[in-house]
């Protein structure tokens, strides 16, 4: 319908990102075909959760994954399917995982991947207090990540309790203000090592909503842009994101 143009300018839906479980192996191509087909020249790629922690409980994590996930043997060999039949990847991992993901990028360059979330620097648990050593492991390896030439990274999915900030425990929600502060060190540094042009804003709605509004977070995003140049911005709120994606937009 969105198509049609009979509704307006924007393309709702240009691409779909599925899911296709990788422990199959190399059986999941005949799973990933079925969806291309499905797509109707819209399905780009799959996401897949392979965040675990001893801690998630803590946050309400509900997808409970086994550790070492991204290294299996039977998953690579079910990622392998992916590249041949030109879709990305959107991983999502906490930071103590982000090592497993350079290792799977290295192994496999010519496969797309978009890190979810900034990477998930975990801010609860047993890293509760702990935010600036969180913050050097995790840049170190954000940086290391970066130097993957086939990862992108999107930034955004900070209001998930996981991270550690209080917003949602707040009398009032927060203002765009408060948010830029909070997340300028993570934003920056990720814009800093990967550049505009594999960097998109992500909004992660409705989950984010226990946090703050979804005016408030493009607001934000519009603070952490400020100095940027018209052609960086241009990238981080629709450029990367269409390329990476192929929409065409």
């Amino acid at each position: 319908m969105s198509a049609s143009g009979g509704y307006g300018k924007p393309r709702v839906c240009a691409g779909i990102v599925g899911h296709g479980e990788l422990s199959l192996g190399a059986g999941v191509a005949k799973v990933l075909e079925a969806m291309i087909v499905a797509g109707g020249g819209r399905f780009r790629g799959i996401r897949y959760i392979a965040s675990s922690d001893p801690d998630q409980a803590q946050w309400g994590a509900t997808a409970v994954r086994p550790e070492g996930l991204l290294l299996d043997k039977r998953v690579r060999e079910g990622f392998a399917q992916l590249a041949p039949l030109g879709l990305s990847f959107d991983a999502w991992v906490y930071h103590p995982q982000l090592g497993e993901l350079v290792d799977l990028a290295r192994a496999f360059p010519a496969t797309k991947i978009v890190l979810n979330h900034v990477g998930g620097p975990i801010g609860l648990g047993r890293y509760k207090g702990k935010r600036d050593a969180v913050f050097a492991d995790w840049s170190a390896r954000i940086r290391e990540l970066a130097a993957c030439p086939n990862v992108h990274v999107k930034l955004g999915g900070l209001g998930m309790r996981m991270f550690g900030f209080d917003f949602h425990e707040g009398q009032l929600p927060p203002s765009s203000e408060q948010l830029a502060t909070a997340w300028r060190p993570y934003v920056e540094t990720c814009i800093s090592a990967f550049g505009p042009a594999r960097a998109m804003f992500e909004s992660n709605f409705p989950v984010d909503k226990g946090s703050y509004g979804y005016g408030v977070f493009w607001n934000a995003c519009k603070r952490l842009a400020q100095g940027a140049s018209a052609a960086d911005k241009a990238d981080l709120f629709h450029g990367t994101a269409s390329r990476f994606y192929r929409l065409g937009l």
